[in-house]
């Protein structure tokens, strides 16, 4: 094999291991799980070895999703966050904290205003989050997402509440018209 094909075979097998993606399921249980972003690799969400990433969960019927993603390390970085190819939205707006840092707190970061976030309420379904960068002020980033899953309440619960707080609404008016 001439050295031209070894160094184009070379550089097509470098390309297909960036190209992999790695999925990760995505468990409600609370905890923050990261991502990475590097320009070295692009924008996209990539785990510590430089592969795409993705979080993968479902949501079943009579359920509904709360995903929320949090920017890290120093602020400023804003995030555009997908299902699959399906923009879902972007993050808020960042101010740059450099040199400060909440490192990987993300609880921290969540409440703090410099640190850009989402919130994402997702119906029954499957999904397939990523996201890429789009304000990477120091090139690189850590962030992280959380799911929370819970049951939608029923129709007669609905009106069970709705009914009560009628209720209380009425009595709290005749109370005050005395």
């Amino acid at each position: 094999m001439s050295r031209l094909k070894q160094w184009a075979a070379g550089l097509a097998l470098c390309a297909g291991l960036v190209a992999q993606a790695h999925a990760t399921v995505l468990v409600a249980d609370g905890n923050w799980n990261t991502f990475d972003v590097d320009d070295f690799y692009g924008t996209q969400w990539i785990d510590l070895g430089g592969d795409a990433l993705s979080f993968d969960f479902s949501v079943a019927a009579g359920q509904v999703a709360t995903l929320t993603v949090v920017d890290g390390g120093f602020a400023g970085d804003v995030f555009k966050v997908f299902n699959g190819a399906t923009l879902l939205g972007a993050s808020s707006a960042a101010i740059n904290s450099y040199p400060d840092s909440l490192g990987l707190d993300f609880d921290a970061a969540l409440a703090d205003a410099r640190y850009s976030r989402a919130v994402f309420t997702l119906a029954a379904g499957e999904y397939s989050i990523n996201g890429e960068a789009t304000t990477l002020p120091l090139g690189t980033t850590v962030g992280a997402v959380q799911l929370a899953i819970s049951d939608v309440p029923e129709p007669s619960s609905l009106a069970l509440l709705t009914g009560g707080l009628l209720m209380l609404t009425a009595l709290r008016r005749s109370h005050r018209d005395r």
